[in-house]
C-alpha cells in the first residue's frame, strides 16, 4: 500500500483528489492538510511513502515545503500546480521534487505517477518541460539581477548601497531600469518576477 499524505490549500481540490485516489486498491491517503506548514507537520508525523503537493499556496508555499520534506524526511515529492514557470520547475526539481505534474492530469495518470515514483522513478510533465526549454533569455545586467536579489531578502535601498559599494541614487537607478524591463510596478514585484523565471 503506498500511504499518501495530500496537501492543497484549495477545500474542494484536495477532497476531489483524496476521493479519487482511494479509489485505487494499492493508494491511501493517510492524511490531508490545506498549507504547507500543516503538511511538513503530517509527514513528520505519519511517515508517508510520498507526498502529493500543490506548488501555489499561502503562507508557506509548495517549493519551501517540498524542501523541508525531502531534506528532514527524505520522503519524495509529487507536485501539482495549475501553471508554473520554468524557473519554478527548475527550483522545484533542485529541491528533490520527484514529479511535476499540473491539475489537469487525469487521476489515473497520476496514479500511474505516484507508483513509478513510489518505485523510484521521476516524471516530469512534457508540456512543461517544452516550455522550459523555450524559457526567455533573461533581459538583466548581473547588478540588477544582484540587487534584485537583495529586494527579495527585504533589503532597504541604504542597505543594498552599503552591500554592493554603491551610491543610493545607483541603487535607485539600476532597481528602476529592472523593473522598466519586468514590466513590474515595485522592485519587490520585478524581483519576485525574476525569481519565477528562474533568474534569481
Amino acid at each position: 500500500m503506498i500511504r499518501v499524505v495530500l496537501v492543497d490549500d484549495e477545500d474542494l481540490v484536495r477532497g476531489a483528489l483524496a476521493n479519487l485516489l482511494e479509489l485505487e486498491a494499492d493508494i491511501e491517503v493517510v492524511a490531508q492538510a490545506g498549507d504547507g506548514a500543516s503538511g511538513v507537520r503530517l509527514v513528520e508525523e505519519c511517515t508517508p511513502d510520498l507526498v502529493l503537493l500543490d506548488l501555489e499556496m499561502p503562507g508557506m508555499d509548495g517549493l519551501t515545503a517540498a524542501e523541508a520534506i525531502t531534506t528532514r524526511f527524505g520522503v519524495p515529492v509529487v507536485m501539482v500546480t495549475r501553471h508554473a514557470k520554468h524557473g519554478v520547475l527548475k527550483r522545484a526539481l533542485n529541491a528533490g521534487v520527484r514529479a511535476f505534474v499540473p491539475k489537469v492530469t487525469p487521476a489515473g495518470k497520476l496514479s500511474e505517477i505516484l507508483r513509478d515514483v513510489h518505485a523510484g522513478g521521476r516524471y516530469v510533465d512534457p508540456g512543461l518541460a517544452a516550455s522550459a526549454l523555450a524559457a526567455d533569455v533573461c533581459p538583466l545586467s548581473v547588478r540588477e539581477l544582484e540587487l534584485l536579489r537583495l529586494s527579495l531578502d527585504g533589503l532597504t535601498v541604504g542597505a543594498m548601497a552599503e552591500a554592493t559599494h554603491l551610491a543610493p541614487g545607483t541603487v535607485r537607478n539600476y532597481l528602476s531600469s529592472a523593473m522598466s524591463k519586468l514590466d513590474a510596478d515595485t522592485r519587490y514585484a520585478a524581483a519576485r518576477k525574476a525569481w519565477e523565471e528562474g533568474w534569481i
